[in-house]
């Protein structure tokens, strides 16, 4: 049988490589922003519903047409011209994208789906209204299911999040894929409500005392200072870094940022130590933090000094 009308290649609209590219650029300007800045979150979620697309379009650029009322984007997509005029190609909505991939995709659970529908709607509600919905949600709350979503979207199409996200990201992304896993990480919670008990045992005056000697302590250690699940009082977490150090000239000094994943949480006052990744997320403490230095511009490029004075800043936010 012979044909007589042979399709185009598909159109950029429809395109899996097109759509692909596009994720990557915005997954690549998310990198740009520290982890706890709302627009790092926008991106991520720009770039998941684009990756999302080019999945489903990889399967077949005709599963993103939309054809509810007529068929003009359908044959669109399967690389005909549509002689409609005024023609305008027509998506389907991004939460049938996820339904979609929920039914073809066996590793596109359920989970990843709601997820994908949630975190896709806020963006929504942070571009469409005034609700700033990005805001106060931290970003262990939502990175490790966003990382897992795009995992199972790249495997989909034979790729890897090193192939998205390059090297260092794509180590920090498998763990934190990893610690969101560990079920048995859950039994720290246990221990946070048993050192509450503890604590609220003690006398006030006694938990006033060791919560002052806690917030001398936190300041003067290495580390990051966060509250504590079970006392509330100063405490630290300290991590390994996974971004490289940016530095900012202001006014005559330097400023060196870098970012750190935590695996360590230490409160001297009722005296909870909890270590792992997995174990901090757990109990709200997984979020990456930023180590700090100031440094005087003229010495910092000066060869002979080594910034022995200097000591690493505990009041960064």
């Amino acid at each position: 049988m012979k044909k007589t009308i042979t399709p185009n290649p598909t159109p950029t609209t429809w395109d899996p490589d097109a759509l692909y590219n596009k994720a990557e650029r915005y997954v690549q300007n998310m990198s740009t922003f520290d982890s706890d800045d709302w627009e790092y979150a926008l991106f991520s979620s720009l770039s998941l519903e684009l990756l999302a697309r080019s999945a489903l379009a990889n399967i077949s650029p005709a599963l993103l047409a939309e054809s509810d009322r007529n068929w003009t984007s359908l044959y669109h997509a399967l690389g005909f011209t549509p002689t409609e005029k005024k023609y305008s190609p027509k998506s389907i909505t991004v939460n049938e994208v996820f339904v979609r991939l929920s039914s073809i995709l066996p590793d596109f659970t359920t989970e990843l789906e709601n997820f994908s529908k949630q975190h896709t709607g806020r963006r929504n509600s942070e571009l469409h209204s005034g609700e700033t919905a990005f805001d106060d949600i931290k970003v262990s709350v939502w990175q490790p299911r966003f990382y897992q979503t795009c995992e199972v979207l790249l495997a989909s199409m034979g790729m890897t999040l090193r192939d998205f996200l390059g090297e260092e990201e794509a180590n920090v992304a498998t763990q934190l894929i990893v610690a969101a896993a560990d079920d048995s990480a859950k039994a720290a919670k246990g221990d946070v409500e048993a050192h509450q008990k503890v604590w609220f045992a003690k006398e006030q005056v006694e938990r006033e005392r060791l919560s002052s000697q806690a917030e001398v302590w936190a300041t003067r250690q290495a580390g990051h200072r966060v509250k504590c699940p079970a006392c509330a009082s100063d405490a630290l977490v300290a991590g390994e870094p996974v971004t490289a150090p940016v530095q900012r000239l202001k006014d005559d000094e330097i400023t060196e940022t870098q970012e750190h994943l935590p695996n360590y949480f230490e409160c001297i006052a009722c005296g909870l130590k909890i270590a792992g990744l997995s174990r901090l997320n757990a109990v709200g403490l997984g979020d990456r933090y930023k180590n700090t230095q100031v440094y005087d511009a003229a010495e910092y490029y000066s060869p002979d000094d080594h910034w022995a004075g200097y000591e690493d800043d505990n009041n960064e936010p």
